[in-house]
């Protein structure tokens, strides 16, 4: 079987994913929100959560559902307003925050998260964030031919969830450094609020986008 064609279509899979994740989004403030206020466990544990949320995508997308949701005006703007609604929520949290106590010397923090509640904030990030889905929805019907095998369609996806699995990992204990957190340790409740801004802003955004 010639395989040229597939290593093709990885190649610029690769690429695209590649340029979606330099640019700062909802998943990247919210990772930087877990590093800097709950530490390294919690981010990297939220950093699971967005590469199993790309898993949603990847599954209705190779089933051809994603191509349903990008043709519907109405499965679109549901899953675009679930996704603003729940940026805005956690943007409102972050305003009303009174500030980080990180406990520099130690590396420990006052505020305690349990591992649930942070899979499922990167998890819910992800999986309801309209733009992930018309990336995927886009990549796999632009660039995947389709008469790609729908196992090779699969090894595409499973890629993607470990790639942007790894990156904000990665991302993840570089912020949770000591140094960081010494730094941001000095904006305290300005952070937390200039993140919470951030978050609505980008939930204003996508609530207002334009399939």
């Amino acid at each position: 079987m010639d395989y040229s064609s597939y290593i093709n279509e990885f190649s610029i899979i690769v690429a695209a994913l590649l340029l979606a994740l330099l640019s700062p989004g909802p998943d990247f403030a919210m990772i930087l929100k877990q590093s800097i206020t709950y530490g390294k466990r919690a981010s990297i544990i939220s950093s699971i959560g967005i590469g199993l949320g790309i898993s949603v995508h990847v599954i209705y997308t190779v089933l051809g559902i994603g191509l349903i949701i990008s043709k519907s005006i109405i499965l679109f703007n549901i899953i675009k307003y679930l996704g603003a609604a729940y940026l805005i929520y956690l943007g409102y949290n972050s305003l009303k925050s009174k500030g980080m106590k990180l406990n520099v010397e130690e590396g420990s923090f006052t505020n305690d998260i349990s591992d649930l509640k942070s899979f499922s904030i990167g998890f819910l990030c992800n999986a309801l964030n309209p733009k992930a889905t018309l990336f995927f929805v886009s990549i796999f019907t632009v660039v995947v031919n389709i008469d790609t095998p729908m196992y090779i369609q699969a090894i595409y996806g499973i890629f993607c969830i470990f790639a942007t699995m790894l990156w904000f990992i990665g991302i993840s204990l570089i912020l949770s450094k000591k140094s960081v957190r010494k730094f941001f340790n000095s904006f305290g409740i300005w952070f937390d609020r200039s993140v919470g801004v951030v978050l609505i802003a980008l939930g204003i955004k996508v609530a207002l986008s334009k399939g």
